[in-house]
């Protein structure tokens, strides 16, 4: 009998990550995939990104409507309950073997509390991390605690596992699998990603990518507005400005974004998703990355392109040497961005190092959930480190 495999997702982000896991699962005649689909991709408001899932070609065993029409805080909050209905009703149907979650989102809680209460082993994926500026930190460790496979980007994060008592026998270091993309997909050259954008890159390229910080007190629409500032310091530059995600805050700085690109719309493209071929394309592309995305820190270092980092939200993240912090203050972002445009800079970037593997995840991932036993896993024993005291 085929083991079926769950795998949960709730944004373009999660979804790109996941890509190759799934493919590598629908190809294994031993595994079943049952994919679930929740949140932003469900949402016409963020592209309905579900229809995409299709196109790829990947059966959505259940679609799980959780989002409210809300930019708050008690939205988000109200969305994890309703995560939580609908997963249990889907569970209860698809009855699968485990279930896996990617990252911090609230979604991934949602279906982590429901996985964990109905006694269905969770295989969890970038767990270990820091993100101290958002709520995800929180939800993170809080989805490995209920988690019963621990998949890891870098062995620090192996080790910060096992010290939340995680056994080291059930905690694997794959390394980050939307390094995965840059290796197996071919992106498209500067001619066909203007065709597909209806729009040119210029002889400067940035790339901006947003979301609100949810844990500090950083006002996210004064932040976007300090960028924003920053970018008017590079009039010849063309920019690509990406929609942000549905956290409380998001919607806000979304409008503040197409306003924006509708005042420049000559040198500034602003889009809800650009799906995970043309973004790594663009990212690929571009002069430098801005904004506080894990995929700056993450896909931008391995494609060799500078990243201009802007707050707290990836505080604690492991990062390249082409990884350049700045507070969310318009000329500190302004000097970060010219530093990062200086030809030492860029021939840094061009042969750092990734400290998130080499793009092999998927498939050791998949190897793993093939094999590893799942009868008892929920009974789960704290993993005491030894003290050296």
């Amino acid at each position: 009998m085929k083991r079926k495999i769950c795998v949960i997702t709730g944004t373009r982000a999660d979804y790109g990550l996941l890509y190759w896991l799934m493919r590598e699962i629908q190809q294994d005649e031993a595994l079943e995939l049952q994919l679930v689909v929740t949140g932003m991709h469900l949402s016409p408001e963020f592209g309905e990104t579900c229809k995409v899932i299709e196109q790829d070609g990947f059966p959505i065993a259940d679609k799980i409507e959780i989002l409210l029409s809300s930019d708050t805080a008690a939205g988000m909050a109200k969305a994890v309950g309703l995560g939580v209905i609908g997963f249990a009703d889907s569970f209860r149907r698809l009855q699968p073997d485990v279930v896996v979650l990617l990252g911090d989102r609230f979604e991934a809680l949602a279906a982590a509390q429901t996985a964990m209460m109905m006694r269905i082993p969770i295989a969890h994926i970038h767990g270990g991390e820091r993100s101290e500026g958002v709520v995800d930190e929180a939800i993170r460790h809080s989805i490995t605690k209920m988690a019963h496979y621990h998949f890891v980007a870098a062995e620090p994060y192996r080790r910060r596992v096992i010290q939340l008592g995680e056994h080291p026998d059930r905690v694997f270091n794959v390394g980050a699998p939307g390094l995965d993309h840059i290796r197996r997909m071919d992106l498209l050259n500067r001619s066909d990603l203007e065709r597909e954008l209806g729009w040119e890159l210029g002889d400067r390229t940035f790339l901006v990518t947003y979301h609100p910080v949810t844990l500090l007190s950083e006002d996210p629409e004064q932040t976007a507005e300090e960028i924003l500032g920053a970018l008017d310091a590079f009039e010849d530059a063309h920019v690509i400005i990406t929609m942000p995600n549905a956290d409380a805050g998001g919607r806000s700085v979304a409008r503040l974004f197409r306003a924006y690109a509708d005042r420049r719309h000559d040198r500034v493209l602003a889009v809800t998703s650009l799906g995970q071929r043309r973004y790594l394309s663009a990212m690929k592309l571009a002069d430098v990355v801005i904004g506080n995305s894990s995929s700056g820190l993450i896909e931008a270092p391995f494609l060799g392109t500078p990243t201009v980092n802007v707050g707290n939200r990836q505080a604690g993240r492991l990062r390249a040497a082409s990884v350049i912090d700045c507070r969310g203050e318009r000329k500190e972002i302004e000097n970060a961005i010219r530093t990062a445009l200086t030809a030492d800079f860029q021939a840094l970037a061009a042969s750092a190092t990734s400290p998130y593997g080499c793009g092999d995840a998927s498939l050791k991932i998949k190897e793993y959930l093939k094999t590893v036993p799942l009868e008892g896993v929920v009974v789960k024993r704290f993993f005491d480190l030894e003290s050296d005291r």
